[in-house]
C-alpha cells in the first residue's frame, strides 16, 4: 500500500511556535516593567509632591524611648531548658507613655534578640533643617533561633501603629505604596537614596531577661537602640 499522506512541514510550524513564545516573553517582560515603573512613579510623586506627607515627616521629633518589655513567666524544665514568656510593648512616636501595641511572645532561653529597622530621612528629604528617623520593629527571637526564623513583631509592608500620623497624612490608596517602599529598605537599603532616604542595619539588640524587671528601649545620641534595665522587684 502506498502512503499518500503529505509530509509535515516542521520548519515553518517551529518558527511560528518560536515566534509566539518570544512574543509571550516580551509581553510578560513589558508587563513587569510597567508594574515596576508605576510603582516607582507612585513613590516618586509621594516623596516629591505630597506636602502633607512632608509635613508629617518634618513633625517627627527625636525619640528617646520606643517601647519596653517585661517577663510574664519564666520556667526551667527538668533538662535545664529555660522558656520565657515575654510581653513586648510599642509606644507612640514621640509619646513614650502612650501604648499603641502589646504582644506576648514565647521564647526558648532567657537571652532575647529584638530586631528593628531604622529608616533615616535626611534634611533633603524632609526639608526641615535636620534629619528625621523612623524606628520599625521587625522581629524577636531567642539565642538559639536563627534571625530569619524569628517571630514577627510587625508584618513588613503593613502600616505601623506607632506612626499613625504619617499614615493619616496619606490618601488611603497611597498608604500601602508608601509603607511597602519603606519596608523594602530592609532588603535594599539604598532603594530610595535619591530622595535622601536610607536604612541603617545592625539594629538587632539583645539582652538577658529576668522577672521583676522592665527593659526600656532607648535611642542613643547616634540614633542606635539600646536596652535600659529597670529593676522594680527590689525596694
Amino acid at each position: 500500500m502506498i502512503d499518500h499522506t503529505p509530509p509535515m512541514r516542521t520548519g515553518n510550524s517551529g518558527k511560528i511556535i518560536g515566534s509566539l513564545i518570544a512574543l509571550a516573553a516580551l509581553a510578560t517582560a513589558a508587563g513587569l516593567g510597567l508594574s515596576f515603573y508605576l510603582s516607582s512613579s507612585s513613590i516618586h510623586s509621594l516623596l516629591t509632591e505630597n506636602h502633607e506627607l512632608n509635613k508629617a515627616l518634618s513633625n517627627l521629633t527625636r525619640e528617646e524611648q520606643i517601647g519596653f518589655a517585661t517577663v510574664v513567666n519564666q520556667q526551667r524544665d527538668s533538662l535545664g531548658q529555660v522558656t520565657t514568656e515575654l510581653k513586648f510593648v510599642q509606644t507612640a512616636a514621640g509619646k513614650p507613655r502612650e501604648i499603641v501595641d502589646e504582644q506576648v511572645f514565647t521564647i526558648v532561653g532567657d537571652v532575647v534578640h529584638f530586631d528593628a529597622l531604622i529608616v533615616k530621612f535626611s534634611d533633603q528629604a524632609v526639608r526641615a533643617g535636620e534629619e528625621r528617623a523612623l524606628y520599625l520593629w521587625r522581629r524577636i527571637y531567642g539565642e538559639q533561633t536563627p534571625p530569619e526564623k524569628g517571630q514577627p513583631i510587625q508584618i513588613p509592608g503593613k502600616t505601623p501603629e506607632r506612626y499613625h500620623a504619617i499614615t493619616q497624612s496619606l490618601k488611603v490608596k497611597d498608604r500601602e505604596t508608601f509603607w511597602e517602599a519603606v519596608w523594602s529598605l530592609a532588603n535594599d537599603p539604598n532603594r530610595l537614596s535619591e530622595y535622601g532616604i536610607t536604612a541603617v542595619f545592625g539594629n538587632a539588640i539583645y539582652t538577658k531577661v529576668e522577672p521583676d524587671k522592665v527593659y526600656l528601649f532607648r535611642i542613643g545620641a547616634t540614633g542606635q537602640i539600646y536596652p535600659e534595665v529597670v529593676d522594680f522587684g527590689n525596694p
